[in-house]
């Protein structure tokens, strides 16, 4: 049987209030100090204890990033959560007995939680309880250092925020209707949500703005003509190291959850030598809050507009398949989804022969690399080449002997495979993208499938 909802004629107990904006994100978790944590998840059907168990071995990561100490878990198994307390009235007293025995400071559980399933929740354990979304927001805002990365924290924040403002009943309630009901003025929790409100418009317009900067210089980066490669893969699989082993980019690298959020990019030289610019992105994990996804949009539209994904993975893991899923999951989400992807398992240093075989054979096309060694990357460097040369097509320019400009262009846009010198001109086979065969469409006689032009 359902619990019923408690009264709520009560003050939350959670944190982060909004009396003022210092226009910055702030904190869910209290860093003066190591906060004490108590994990909870719940197993549903469908769902198997390691599962759940290694769901709560990484929030125990998370809630470690964001610097506090896991000290006790509870697992709960349920048919469906419960609508008032997400685990029952019963359950949620024994987790505060558990807190009490442990000296808990604060709950965290694994799932989100609605806003009424926190305050009820809050009433019952007598502390704060917190979920996943949460947590990672809270590393999300420890870990901004840009403009803009505080911006889409903050954002994000406040919209995770504003449902959960609670009043303090009737004194505070502006819902009265008649004669003598209306109040003075605002109560304190209309002000917060106006001025939430508020903060919200001008984050999104400064943000909008951002976005239209980002997508002027994604243009611009186009028009240079250079091939794009976004780095993609789960938190804390290397990504940075890679990017700093191939490009020198000196991006901060730490062994925690997300250590970088901002989107770097570089030149990269290949071996053909072609140059092609490579971006480091935030790292994906398991259920990414929707409202992070929104408010890195112009971030992530760099995945989504880039030539080639280099989806590197943790080939040491635990469940390298599943974080693979969880990566094409928020790929999908951002409409990036078909943008040509290749597998990279990174830290096969730590990986036994069998260990790197089993991956490599399960995933055709894959191949393994060590960031921090060094091991594999000529190889990979050389396959990014051959990536980005089969996107682009192979087609046949006649050109006149009087255009030695569109000859000299030819070799300047593609990569000429063939050139013979004939009666009427110059025969060249040369691969091209889509905007160089677009500026030399009145010489291209056919492409190598034998389509006439």
């Amino acid at each position: 049987m359902n619990d019923s909802p408690d009264d709520r004629n009560g003050e939350s107990s959670h944190r982060g209030g909004f009396g003022e904006f210092a226009g910055e994100a702030t904190g869910l978790i209290d860093r003066s100090f190591r906060e004490q944590i108590v994990l909870v998840a719940v197993r549903f059907p469908g769902s198997s204890t390691d599962q759940v168990e290694a769901n709560l071995d990484e929030l125990a990561r998370l809630v470690d990033t964001a610097g506090a100490d896991p000290i006790d878990r509870v697992i709960q198994k349920r048919d469906a959560p419960d609508p008032a307390t997400y685990v029952g009235k019963g359950k949620a007293s024994e987790i505060h007995a558990t807190s009490e025995a442990s000296d808990a400071d604060t709950v965290v559980f694994d799932d989100e939680l609605s806003p009424a399933q926190q305050f009820n929740l809050e009433k019952i354990l007598k502390r704060t309880a917190l979920d996943r979304t949460a947590v990672i927001l809270d590393i999300f805002a420890q870990n901004a250092t840009t403009l803009e990365g505080k911006a889409q924290v903050e954002l994000a924040q406040l919209k995770y925020r504003l449902p959960r403002l609670r009043g303090r009943g009737d004194q505070l309630s502006q819902q009265g209707g008649g004669i003598g009901t209306r109040g003075p003025g605002e109560t304190k929790l209309e002000v917060d949500r106006r001025r939430i409100q508020r903060r919200l418009a001008k984050l999104e317009k400064d943000l909008t703005g951002l976005r239209r900067t980002r997508k002027n210089q994604r243009k611009s980066r186009r028009r240079s003509r250079f091939h794009t490669v976004a780095i993609v893969g789960y938190t804390n699989a290397g990504k940075s190291t890679l990017l700093n082993h191939l490009t020198g980019a000196e991006v901060l690298v730490e062994d925690r959850l997300f250590a970088t959020l901002d989107a770097t990019t570089r030149r990269l030289p290949l071996p053909g030598g072609e140059t092609v610019l490579i971006t480091d992105t935030v790292g994906f994990i398991q259920r990414l809050p929707t409202g992070l996804v929104e408010a890195f949009k112009s971030t992530l539209e760099e995945v989504a507009e880039a030539d080639l994904l280099l989806h590197v993975v943790d080939g040491s893991g635990s469940d390298p398949e599943a974080q693979m899923e969880a990566v094409r999951s928020v790929l999908r989400e951002i409409g990036a989804g078909d943008v040509p992807e290749f597998t990279v398992f990174n830290k096969v240093d730590q990986l036994d022969d069998g260990g790197i075989d089993h991956l490599l054979r399960h995933h055709e096309g894959s191949l393994g690399v060590s960031a921090r060694t060094g091991a594999g990357l000529d190889r990979l460097l050389s396959s990014i080449g051959d990536r980005l040369r089969s996107l682009t097509q192979i087609v046949e320019l006649l050109i006149p002997w009087s255009r030695g400009d569109i000859l000299a262009a030819t070799h300047r846009e593609g990569e000429v495979l063939l050139e013979q010198h004939e009666e009427h001109g110059t025969r060249i086979q040369a691969r091209l993208d889509e905007v160089s065969q677009s500026l030399l469409s009145d010489f291209i006689v056919r492409d190598v499938s034998g389509r006439v032009g």
